[in-house]
């Protein structure tokens, strides 16, 4: 049976190639050989000519030969080509299942020049006429090294098939990525698309509505200044017109965010903080028992602040006995303090509470009034936080800078 039948499938495993000795290692060599005499001479032939140690086997029959292969793993065979029971080419042919890539050499006492050539066009590594013994140690030499150069050759080429592999999963997944990348992309273009006519439809209904509400407000604003110069100077009406300034301001500043704008129009001059303050508290039904304090700013754009924060802790908390107004001084600026003890402010949603149309979880509200606070206070070079109410509930704290002697001769 030659060495591409069907046997090679269906008989043992191969056996992986030995690792090739190095210097200092043994060489292992399996000789088949009947002959005791033989075996000595090729022994002799080869002692002290190879650059390793040599451990050499004889063995004389197939049971033997194929026995020593799996328990001793050598590195080259050694084979008479004509034996009592055996012959070389089938030993060639046994040794080439179990281990494909093992040298093999005959050494034959006579051999045609047709077999020679048939042996080595089946894979036989070499042959070696057994009168020609001093040819016997540079065939080994040679074999062992091309074996090794082999050896080598194909596991360049396993690193290589394997870095391509790995390459190629890499690339896959980079692939992969790309494309989940380019979805989330494309979900994200979508999204903003969505979102900017969202933000778009809002400034227009923004701008819509404010336009709409200033005509009626300023007829109302113009009724009032009409009726208290005809009345005279009655609380109400100065009251009522108050009101009235401030829902027009209001709109206006609806106007001016709907475009992106900040709060501007800014008219700052001495006035009585606490005058301001206890306005508000009056016209909302809520204590503010606050002390007289002078500052530089405008009186409509503070109330307009304090407006904001009392009407927003009326609405949370549900009434305006569960809300009041507290003010204290200390050197530098005074404090203002809109006190409620409703359900209060979770801690994740603090930073952003005074961003614009922010919400949160109330109802009523356009989320715009924290905004506008904000944006008043800061333009006045104040302040504004919220923190918690010691028992439950949520304070929102003004800081605005005192008057120092500069600004009293700024403003004489």
């Amino acid at each position: 049976m030659s060495a591409g039948e069907g046997g090679a499938r269906t008989g043992p495993a191969p056996i992986p190639d030995a690792a090739l000795p190095r210097p200092g290692e043994s060489l292992r060599l399996l000789h088949l050989e009947d002959s005791e005499l033989d075996h000595e001479l090729v022994a002799l032939a080869l002692e002290g000519e190879l650059p390793w140690p040599m451990e050499i086997e004889r063995v004389e029959d197939e049971a033997n030969f194929l026995r020593a292969l799996r328990e001793r793993t050598p590195h080259l065979v050694l084979s008479d080509y004509a034996l009592p029971d055996y012959d070389g080419l089938s030993a060639f042919q046994a040794a080439h299942r179990l281990m494909p890539h093992l040298p093999f050499i005959i050494v034959t006492g006579a051999m045609g020049e047709e077999v020679a050539v048939d042996t080595l066009r089946q894979g036989v590594t070499d042959y070696i006429l057994k009168q020609r013994l001093e040819r016997l140690a540079p065939a080994v030499g040679r074999a062992i090294a091309e074996a090794d150069a082999r050896l080598s050759r194909e596991r360049a080429e396993r690193e290589v098939r394997e870095l391509n592999a790995r390459l190629q999963a890499r690339l896959e997944e980079v692939e992969r990525l790309r494309g989940v990348a380019e979805r989330q992309s494309q979900r994200l273009e979508v999204q903003a698309r969505q979102l900017e006519e969202a933000l778009n439809l809002q400034k227009t209904f923004l701008a819509e509505t404010s336009h709409e509400l200033r005509t009626p407000l300023t007829a109302l604003l113009g009724y009032l200044r009409r009726a208290e110069r005809e009345v005279g100077g009655a609380q109400v009406l100065q009251d009522a017109q108050r009101v009235a300034e401030n829902m027009t301001r209001l709109v206006n500043d609806l106007l001016q965010l709907s475009r992106g704008e900040l709060v501007q129009n800014i008219e700052r001059h001495f006035i009585n903080l606490g005058n301001v303050l206890r306005q508000v508290g009056r016209d909302y039904g809520v204590r503010a028992e606050v002390p007289d304090c002078e500052v530089i700013g405008d009186p409509g754009r503070l109330g307009q602040v304090f407006m904001n924060l009392v009407t927003n802790a009326v609405r949370v908390s549900g009434g305006a006995d569960k809300v009041h107004i507290e003010m204290h001084t200390r050197p530098g600026e005074v404090e203002v303090r809109v006190v409620d003890h409703g359900p209060g402010v979770p801690d994740h949603i603090k930073p952003r509470i005074f961003d614009k149309f922010f919400r949160g979880k109330e109802a009523g509200s356009a989320g715009l009034g924290l905004t506008i606070a904000q944006q008043v206070v800061t333009a006045h070079g104040g302040s504004i936080d919220v923190l918690d109410t010691p028992g439950g509930g949520a304070t929102f704290r003004v800081r605005l800078p005192l008057p120092d002697d500069e600004d009293d001769e700024d403003f004489v």
